[in-house]
């Protein structure tokens, strides 16, 4: 790999000379500008506007504007001669943990390589000794005509050097936040702490870039004239969560039928049958047999009575009254009856001797009646 820098790391009295090396690389892909009529490349041409002619690269030097429009020229000699001992190398401030670095300071990062025999002592002491103490450099160094702070520690075998924005350098979050005050249940974090479980992790190596991917093979198939264009199916946004839980439990359902849980896909779609889905019923409790044959009991008893009826309209006024209060008396045991079977039973065979006994008395009565009638 190409340096872009060469330097040394000062670490304390000891210096290791090293290289630096960009560590990460864009795969974007770069499109060019063209004319529309006849495909023709637009290029942007360096003018100068006092003479209008074009200059090349090495007529192009760099100056600051003033607030009037002046312009002070500024060349690399004057850069470095500051008197800046960062110039030409990454001084090495302290030690801190690591989560102490907010990654928002993260910028660029390089390899530091060893420059030469004679710095791979230093440069592995150095690695090791980060190693072991589990700990991050802090360092100052100068690159691209600027100081910066940089952030040392070991990936692998190697030094790697991050890059950190200065901390004057980072926006507050003003007007970020929501400005409603929300309360956020036991129930709903519970639910999210399931859906992060079920998610999982997963390996960076197997992420890619799905869009780059489409592009590559759409610029492959117009090179090849067999280029078709397809309507994209463009998922809707989301819009208002109306149910926060049940977009919750929806999406751990989801989670789990992606990674082939069994029973997954049957509660998704039995979630997705109605609103009420996951609800508990409770079934109505039934009357009892015994319930429904007590209440049929009143029935046998009215035969009862028709019997005493049809007695006490042969009977006279005094054998009315008694039957009347016989006919009271049965009616209450045949309440009683409603409790046990053998009730029932004495209150029926005490209701029938009255009744014979109402039957005999009507028929005495008869018999002497007519004696009467006949000695007058």
């Amino acid at each position: 790999m190409r340096s872009i820098w060469n330097g040394a790391i000062s670490f304390g009295l000891v210096s290791i000379p090293i290289k630096l090396v960009n560590a990460t690389e864009s795969h974007s892909i770069s499109f060019r500008q063209i004319h529309l009529a006849d495909g023709g490349r637009i290029r942007y041409r360096k003018v100068c506007e006092l003479d209008g002619e074009e200059v090349s690269g090495a007529e192009i030097g760099k100056g600051y504007e003033e607030a009037d429009g002046s312009v002070i020229p500024i060349t690399e000699e004057d850069l470095a001669q500051l008197p800046l001992a960062t110039a030409r190398t990454i001084e090495i401030m302290s030690f801190v943990p690591a989560e102490e670095i907010d990654p928002l300071q993260m910028d660029a990062a390089y390899y530091l390589a060893a420059n030469g025999a004679t710095a791979a002592k230093p440069y592995t002491l150095l690695r090791e000794a980060l190693k072991r103490s589990r700990k991050v450099a802090i360092a100052k160094f100068a690159l691209r005509g600027r100081e910066r702070l940089g952030m040392l520690r070991v990936v692998d075998d190697v030094i790697a050097m991050h890059g950190l924005l200065w901390p004057d350098e980072i926006r507050v979050p003003e007007g970020v936040a929501p400005d409603a005050e929300v309360t956020v249940r036991d129930a709903e974090l519970d639910l999210a702490d399931a859906l992060m479980a079920t998610l999982g992790e997963v390996e960076l190596e197997s992420l890619h870039d799905d869009y780059r991917d489409a592009v590559e093979a759409m610029i492959a198939a117009k090179a090849g004239g067999a280029f078709e264009p397809a309507e994209a199916t463009v998922e809707p946004a989301g819009g208002q969560v109306i149910d926060l839980m049940a977009a919750l439990e929806k999406s751990v359902r989801a989670a789990k039928a992606s990674r082939g849980e069994a029973g997954a896909a049957d509660a998704d779609a039995d979630a997705d049958a109605g609103a009420g889905a996951g609800a508990e019923v409770t079934p109505m409790r039934r009357r009892s047999g015994t319930g429904r044959k007590t209440a049929a009991a009143p029935k046998a008893v009215g035969g009862k009575k028709s019997t005493a009826a049809s007695a006490k309209k042969t009977a006279s006024a005094a054998s009315k009254k008694k039957a009347a209060t016989t006919a009271r008396s049965g009616t209450a045991k045949s309440g009683a009856a409603k409790s046990g079977t053998t009730k029932s039973t004495s209150t029926a065979s005490a209701k029938k001797a009255a009744a014979k006994k109402s039957g005999t008395a009507a028929g005495a009565k008869k018999a002497a009646a007519p004696r009467k009638r006949a000695s007058a």
